[in-house]
Order: C-alpha cells, then structure tokens, then sequence
C-alpha cells in the first residue's frame, strides 16, 4: 500500500471472531476514493478467561442472559478502547484525527432465517472512552433486507483484490470458514459463503482434551489417523448440500453437534478425532471452490487458519486433487497480514458508512439490495 496522502482519513477496525479469542485491531489511512492506502498500528489484544467463558456461554440460552450479556457487552468494550489506546500510541495518532471506529461486537446468536443476528457490544461506551464516533451493528440492515447478513468482508475483498488477470478465491478460516470467489471479470457477480467450521470444532475439541485454546501449527493433529466413517459423518450435514447464499456459526457447529456425530464411534482416539476434524474443514473448503468456483487460480489465505501449517497443507493438498495448477499462499501475499484482513475490512466499512456507500453484496448475503450498514454512536 502506498504512503498517505494530506488528504487521507484514517479509521479504526476492531474484530473479534467466532474463535473468542480476542480482538485484532488496525488503524489504517485510506485515499479519497476509499482504497486502504497504509496500515498505520496494527495490535491484538487477548480476552480474559472469564470473558471468553462467558461469551462461549452466551451462545446458547441460559439464566438471567440478558443481564450477562450487558456485562459482557461493557467489558468487551472495555478491550476494544484498550485495543484503541494501543493503536493510537503506536501510530502516534490524536483520537480527534480519526474519523470513526468500525467495531463488529462478538457474535452469539446468528438466525437469519429468524430474522435475526446478534453482535453483543457497547458502541456508546467505546464512544466516550475514546472519543471518536463508532460504527458498529453492521449486519442487522442486511438481514432486514432479507439477506443472511453474512458474510460481509467479500464485498470487501472483491473492491480491493480482484485482479483482471487472474480468477481468484480469498478464503477466511476463523472459527468458521468463508471464502469470497473473485472473478478476472470484475463485472461478474461476486459469489461468496460460509463454507463450515473452520477452527471452531477442532478448538474446542483440543481444550476438551488438552487444554490448550487451539492447536499450534496442528501439531496434535498430525499426531492422528484420519477416521474415514467419522469424516464421512460429519460431512453428512445439510448445511454442505444447500446451496449459496448461505452462512452459518455456533449455533450450528458446536461440542454437542460434534459429539452427537461422534456417539456412533465410542472407540476412536482423541487425536484421530482431532485430524478428521481437520480434514473435515479442508475438504469442505475445497468442495465449495470445485463446486462455485472451478476456474480457480489462485486461494489466498488469511484468519487464524492461514497460521496452522497443517491445515494449509491440507487444504492445498484437496486442492491439487481436483486442480493440480492452481496455487495457495496466504493474503500476506496480497499485502495484508492474515491476522489483519478482518479488521481492516471492518475500518473498510466504517469507511463506507462515513461516505454513506453501501457495504454489502446482493449476490453474496441475499439482500433485496445495496445497503449502507452500520449504526452511527457519535463521540
């Protein structure tokens, strides 16, 4: 990305992501026509225990839940104005030179087909904690126009990575996986899905038998067999047969999902179970890149998952099965960390919701059509 301009406005994108493991930030300055033009502080900061295990419980129904979720909600806040002050001292930016904070809030219901989405936040405390406006609940208009409201970062992806030369897919694994499939042809609808779990099954199973928050590198993975009939049920799911648009999260792929598939294998070793839930994501990844994008050239990587040295083998392995041309490498590749891109897609939509553009993909999320998303908390 090119140095700023005097005529650059910066803006501020928090992150935190199915995974729960806490919030990634960018301060990024982005050109008149809205084009992220340099990442100016980038920071993660790790949630607590005792908030990720509240915002884990928070994902299914339970006692007094609305109280519990307005504490979780302020003390999330209270880590976005920490990952704030960090990005601002870093870059030695004054809070009143930025223009807005996109904050996503952490998701703990996600039912479109109810009509609903639910991102617990507290975007007016951020507001006054930091002194700079807050853009934050930027799914529900999406919803409310009758689309999924997820996932939101291909539009994204298809303004600042499509390339006339090359068919591409960007593929983002947090908890769950999403890829954004980018044609040469920037004219072409743009498709993009959730694809399953990413890191979501496999996490939870590690820290069920390990404890251990994920699996470095997949280290335990690789220790594992693969069970054939465990992968073969779990990929009998409906999820996977439906066709796009689509989304999905926890309220769907969770310990009680995994076990109910595992109750048919009472035998299997803790570590197969964790290498066929590896090779589940990768070869649910690779089916929806066959299926809605078999011209593929390229899959850049980016989320927690593009860290996992074995997954990506994986994943490049059932690639090359169906595609032995096409190549794989993570969006650092494209000039962002792969641990930045969600955040800078959220400073990228606050972005749009300052200059009143719209944020999300009809041909992605469903919607009737293009919606400015966004709720307005001024400082």
């Amino acid at each position: 990305m090119s140095t700023p301009d005097s005529r650059s406005a910066l803006f501020i994108g928090l992150m935190s992501g199915t995974s729960l493991d806490g919030v990634d930030g960018v301060l990024t300055a982005f050109s008149p026509d809205g084009v992220p033009q340099q990442t100016l502080a980038a920071t993660y900061i790790a949630f607590s225990d005792s908030l990720r295990a509240e915002l884990m419980a928070l994902q299914t129904a339970g006692p007094d839940e609305i109280h519990r979720e307005a504490l979780a909600a302020h003390q999330l806040a209270e880590y976005y104005a920490e990952c704030v002050i960090v990005l601002l001292r870093e870059a030695k930016v004054a809070p009143e030179t930025v223009l807005a904070i996109g904050a996503h809030g952490q998701t703990i219901r996600h039912r479109p087909e109810a009509g609903y989405t639910r991102q617990t936040n507290n975007p007016a405390s951020l507001a006054e904690w930091t002194g700079i406006d807050v853009v934050a609940d930027f799914r529900s208009r999406d919803i409310a126009a009758g689309g999924q409201g997820a996932p939101l970062v291909p539009a994204f992806h298809h303004a600042l990575f499509s390339d006339a030369e090359e068919d591409r897919v960007l593929v983002n694994i947090g908890g769950i996986c999403n890829i954004s499939v980018l044609s040469h042809d920037r004219n072409a609808p743009v498709i993009g899905f959730d694809t399953g779990p990413g890191n979501v099954l496999m996490d939870a199973w590690i820290a069920q038998h390990n404890g251990q928050p994920y699996d470095t590198n997949g280290d335990w993975a690789k220790t594992g067999k693969v069970h054939a009939e465990l992968l073969k049920a779990l990929r009998d799911e409906e999820f996977f047969s439906m066709p796009p648009p689509k989304s999905t999260g926890r309220d769907l792929f969770h310990p009680a999902w995994l076990a109910h598939k595992l109750a048919g294998f009472p035998q299997i070793h803790s570590a197969d179970v964790q290498a066929t839930l590896a090779v589940f994501t990768a070869t649910t990844l690779s089916d929806a890149i066959r299926a809605h994008a078999p011209q593929t050239q390229a899959v850049y990587v980016c989320g927690g998952g593009a860290y996992n040295d074995y997954l990506m083998t994986l994943i490049h392995y059932a690639l090359k099965r169906h595609n032995p041309s096409i190549r794989l490498a993570s969006t650092a590749a494209l000039g962002v960390a792969p641990n930045q891109m969600e955040a800078l897609a959220f400073a990228w939509l606050a972005q749009r919701f300052y200059m009143r553009e719209p944020g999300n993909l009809p041909s992605v999320t469903g919607a009737r059509g293009l919606r400015i998303l966004g709720a307005l908390y001024p400082a």
